[in-house]
């Protein structure tokens, strides 16, 4: 397979992002800045097992005179049983990609500085040391789930039950106390079909040359405090750099449903926008009381809906899921009953530019990392509305420690909240002495992550200024 990079003088960083919008953007974004802000050329490698047109789209959006999307040949998963989670595929696919990746650095014409997978991507570590290029982890979540990652092959050797049921929760150095409830969801039993790779990848980041976490020094102060005083006590530790928050600029986001001038309409901070990710999907019955606590709320508010599904609640990760119309599902009236301080767009909105939007005062929110970044970005607190991967986790990080969200309870452990949950949550958030203090936090997060990203002295802007001109200096040793 012959894949050409940039041809430039410029050191060259390729990136393996596994499958899914929530991992793509990040090591995207990452390429970008590598380029803009340091020097480098980029080469993206993309799974074409599941290519879309959303994300066919991003890559085209990139810029094309740094950063090179290539997009692998299909690699086989037809042993795999039809109804394998998402984790399983993304295990999967690195573990299977060696032979083309290493075909893939062959051809290079400008040999590789250094390679950066993401958190599925561990296992291609070893081949890419073999070939003589330093190999990094991309981790796009926080530091609380990457310690808890660091942590779990060996609790998994001793522990006896399923992490759900352990009777305490686990208290991990720096962090907020984790139950095992809130486990990803592949981790919460060990007889889910993606536990065991799972953890085989987690014990596979002692092979990284460093870890680059999508986060910064004051959302996780204590966490930090934490990895660092174990970076000096266990030798061989893959040192830990905080390079975020990235976040898409929403520079290339349409706004095809007008969202944003029903917005110019609203009163500034008035407006709570409801939106669960490019993947996440309601159940009905989560629909219905969904769209009635909104209602019972009195609050103005801005709903992305996504058809529902009573099967996954991940269901639209790689797919586009149900074609029907999405206010078909939702109770009898209610868009009439509500058309004078809600709008109920489809599928999708312009997310960034929505919370950049003065109207915006809030977020109900899934809580994937990247959203919740984008949500911190803007200084906008959340509703936590926790759906799969590690997102209970990212909850109960943001409402616990962070404090930047309110987490609704559920009516049952992974059940339905109830619409009366849901009703005080958004009162509360947008007119509450608490959500008054919530704002408050978020702002100062707001100016703290525009310092972080700041140059020359900006605390992530001079962690990634150290790892650039360290993969500078290998590319000009071995040339």
């Amino acid at each position: 397979m012959a894949v050409e990079g940039k041809e430039s003088r410029r050191p060259h960083v390729v990136l393996l992002p596994t499958p899914g919008m929530g991992h793509v953007i990040p090591l995207a974004d990452f390429a970008v800045r590598l380029t803009a802000a340091h020097g480098f050329s980029a080469t993206l490698l993309t799974f074409s097992n599941f290519d879309s047109p959303a994300q066919a789209a991003f890559l085209a959006s990139l810029p094309s005179d740094s950063v090179t999307s290539v997009s692998l040949p299909s690699i086989s998963l037809s042993d795999l049983p039809p109804d394998s989670p998402i984790e399983a595929h993304l295990c999967a696919l690195p573990a299977r990609c060696l032979p083309l990746l290493r075909d893939a650095f062959l051809s290079f014409r400008n040999p590789a500085a250094a390679f950066v997978c993401d958190l599925f991507g561990a296992v291609t570590l070893s081949l890419v040391r073999e070939l003589g290029v330093p190999g990094y982890i991309f981790y796009p979540s926080n530091l609380t789930m990457l310690t808890l990652a660091l942590r779990l092959p060996r609790l998994d050797e001793t522990t006896d039950v399923d992490f759900e049921d352990l009777p305490d929760p686990v208290r991990l150095p720096g962090c907020v106390a984790i139950r095992g409830t809130d486990f990803p969801d592949p981790l919460r039993k060990k007889s889910h079909p993606a536990y065991a790779p799972v953890i085989r990848i987690m014990s596979s980041y002692s092979d990284a040359a460093g870890i680059l976490v999508n986060s910064f020094e004051e959302m996780e102060q204590e966490v930090l405090k934490a990895i660092r005083e174990e970076e000096q006590a266990e030798a061989g530790r893959p040192p830990v750099h905080l390079v975020g928050p990235m976040v898409r600029s929403g520079s290339d986001e349409a706004d095809e449903s007008g969202c944003l001038e029903w917005l110019d309409r609203q009163p500034a901070d008035s407006v709570l926008f409801v939106s669960f990710g490019s993947g996440g999907s309601l159940s009905t019955e989560q629909m219905q009381e969904m769209a009635l606590g909104l209602e019972a709320s009195g609050q103005r508010f801005l709903w992305v809906v996504r058809c529902p599904s009573d099967k996954e609640k991940n269901a639209a990760f790689f797919t586009s899921g149900n074609k029907d119309d999405p206010s078909n599902y939702l109770p009898e009236g209610f868009l009439e009953r509500t058309k004078d301080v809600g709008r109920v767009v489809p599928s999708w909105a312009p997310q960034v530019r929505v919370l950049a939007h003065a109207a915006t005062g809030g977020f109900f929110s899934h809580c994937g990392w990247n959203s919740a970044l984008e949500s911190t970005v803007h200084g906008v607190p959340m509703i936590a509305h926790p759906l799969y991967a590690e997102q209970r986790l990212n909850a109960i990080l943001l409402a616990e420690a962070v404090g930047i969200a309110i987490q609704p309870q559920a009516r049952e452990p992974y059940g339905v909240v109830g619409r009366e949950e849901i009703a005080a949550a958004a009162k509360e958030l947008m007119q509450g002495e608490k959500g008054k203090a919530l704002h408050r936090r978020a702002k100062e997060l707001q100016e703290a992550a525009s310092r972080a990203l700041a140059p020359p002295g900006g605390s992530s802007y001079k962690s990634l200024q150290g790892l650039a001109n360290k993969w500078k200096e290998g590319a000009s040793q071995s040339a």
